[in-house]
């Protein structure tokens, strides 16, 4: 039996239907991803089957035993306590502390044992947690309930890599049910195995995983194109027929009449699928071939280092993402990059004609006495983008703002709203330098997707700062990793190619330690020389040429992987080329290794 079953459900709020006569059964152990584009109802069937709010007709079936823990999108502004009191305020069955019955004990220990297995501190207080820790609170007062079906609103929102690395570790180490929203990919792609999406006030089940969904998704929206493209043509036709008025009202016409009526009462219930946004960014002029050069760059605030003697060099082209924990400074180092801050030691220095664009996690930009179209127009009616003269409400239109929406003041925006005026506001002006912190926040997938793509085509310099992981693999051509006591190190490619160095490095580390552990404890022995055989004078001879041809190469795919062009290509030759990049640098220290061993 499936732990919870929705039959023929229905619900409105008075407008088109969000959900339209659906059925749905998740059965015990599933993983399942919800998507849809913003507005389509996917928070709404979460509260549903949490049980917030009743369809308006159907029917839900649950499991006897069933037990539902849900983790909404936003995190509550008011909450306060301590952890170990709002994990407790999780519990179904509250018992009285003055009791102390076996109940009472036991819930206790299940508050205990929650806490201990998510690493949290019980005494220390919500409201000076980072977001990070707020989630994993909220979460552990879902699961003390030890919930057989698990909720969870947009999951990785606001979170930092590391946060959503633990995330994903936990839930996967956990097991159970799993019925979650979000717009990370990579979180999809890693936690899935089912894929329900939310469209048009239907739901489709797609057994698959993302990648295979994208490409079922395309061939049916083409063939739901075609079918309607044909079906309208024919309602042309027969209205045209229709006409000629005394043909018609013949009887043995009537009968095509009667169809002719179906067919438009058919295409009056039609819901359109809605537009799709429409980026693009105009990078008039071209900056210096250097953009800016930071030497021994240093801040603190309050006696804790932000950046630390950082030194970067970005050139015209490059694609720079910058990752780290909440807090770590990431959002200071764009401002202190920018020349927003001044760096209390070292120095910034910036190349000629740069035109840069910012767009700020906070949103400080917008302004919110004004409206929509009032915070893109500034007062114009025409835009100029990439040489051609736009409307502005054309232009808004492609953002997906209705032209009766465009003088709705900013408070009535959702956060995915913001993000697109935002977006918006940005591209309606030339840059050749785009800084971008955290644009993804509250972005649907397909809106997600049209702006990577856009930024694919961007020729200009690029600065992103993301918790995205897939976005982070398909855009930047180099990492900027902030690591404690703000040290930076960067890293060639995007996140997973970091957190293959990394590992490599680690390995490297590990093998060294072990070599100087084993070479301490061994007794010291007086080396003899050691004569060479035939076979390895020879190897001694080759070797030169051999690390030369290594470096050779080496050079090569450094070049290759520095060109902002050559991530355009075949993704995978990138990854083919970043593989063999680490194949050489290991190569190439064995090669250095045997010739020392050797050369005596």
């Amino acid at each position: 039996m499936a732990l919870i079953s929705l039959q023929n459900i229905t619900l409105g709020f008075g407008g088109p239907p969000l959900l339209d006569n659906i059925n749905l059964q998740i059965e015990s152990g599933q993983s399942v991803g919800l998507l849809g584009l913003n507005g389509m109802g996917k928070t709404t069937l979460l509260k549903l089957i949490h049980g917030d709010l009743l369809p308006e007709n159907g029917e839900i079936a649950r499991q006897a035993d069933l037990r539902v823990a849900y983790l909404p999108q936003g995190i509550p502004p008011d909450l306060k306590g301590s952890i170990r009191e709002i994990v407790a305020s999780g519990l179904e069955n509250k018992s009285n502390p003055q009791s102390e019955n076996e109940s009472y004990w036991q819930s206790q220990l299940q508050v205990d044992k929650v806490i201990s297995r998510m690493k949290l501190k019980p005494d220390a207080q919500f409201n000076l947690l980072s977001a990070g820790l707020k989630r994993r609170v909220l979460l552990a007062r879902g699961l003390v309930r030890d919930p057989n079906l698990l909720l969870l609103d947009e999951p990785t929102n606001h979170l930092d890599i590391d946060s959503i690395d633990w995330m994903e570790t936990f839930l996967k180490r956990r097991g159970g049910t799993l019925l979650f929203v979000t717009h990370d990919r990579a979180f999809l792609q890693n936690m899935s195995n089912r894929i329900l999406e939310l469209d048009r006030g239907q739901i489709f089940d797609w057994e698959c995983d993302y990648p295979t969904f994208i490409k079922r998704k395309e061939a049916l929206l083409a063939s739901q194109e075609k079918e309607n493209h044909l079906f309208d043509k024919k309602l042309a036709q027969e209205e045209v027929w229709v006409r000629r008025g005394i043909q018609a009202r013949q009887t043995r016409n009537e009968g095509r009449v009667r169809a002719l009526i179906r067919l438009r009462k058919q295409r009056s219930q039609r819901r359109e699928q809605p537009g799709k946004a429409r980026i693009q960014v105009d990078a008039e002029k071209r900056s210096g071939r250097m953009v800016l050069e930071t030497k021994k760059l240093t801040y603190a605030f309050e006696n804790q280092p932000i950046v630390s003697n950082l030194n970067l060099i970005l050139q015209r082209g490059d694609r720079l993402g910058i990752i780290g924990p909440n807090g770590s400074g990431k959002t200071t180092l764009l401002r202190l990059l920018l020349g927003e801050l001044t760096p209390q030691s070292g120095s910034l220095r910036h190349g000629t004609n740069l035109e840069i664009a910012y767009f700020d996690q906070i949103r400080s930009q917008l302004d919110e006495s004004k409206s929509i179209l009032d915070n893109v127009s500034q007062g114009l009616d025409v835009l100029t983008i990439n040489g051609r003269e736009r409307n502005v409400v054309g232009y808004l239109q492609g953002f997906l703002f209705d032209r009766e929406r465009i003088h709705a003041p900013i408070s009535a925006l959702s956060g995915g709203e913001r993000n697109r005026l935002l977006l918006a506001r940005l591209f309606a002006r030339p840059a050749n330098l785009l800084v971008l912190d955290e644009p993804t926040n509250d972005l649907d997938i397909e809106t997600l997707e049209i702006l990577e793509n856009m930024l694919l085509e961007y020729p200009g310099t690029l600065i992103l700062v993301s918790h995205d992981r897939s976005f982070l693999n398909n855009l930047v051509t180099s990492t900027l990793v902030l690591i404690k006591d703000g040290q930076g190190r960067e890293f060639v490619g995007g996140y997973d190619d970091w957190q293959n160095q990394k590992d490599a490095n680690k390995s490297i580390q590990k093998s060294e330690k072990k070599a100087q552990k084993a070479s301490s404890s061994a007794p010291e022995k007086k080396r003899k020389p050691k004569r060479l055989t035939y076979k390895e004078e020879r190897e001694l001879e080759t070797l030169p040429a051999k690390i030369e041809m290594f470096e050779t190469e080496q050079a090569q795919l450094n070049d290759s992987l520095a060109n902002p062009a050559f991530y355009r290509e075949n993704n995978v030759e990138v990854s083919q080329a970043v593989k063999r990049l680490r194949e050489i640098e290991e190569e190439l220290q064995q090669a250095y290794l045997r010739w020392e061993e050797l050369d005596i």
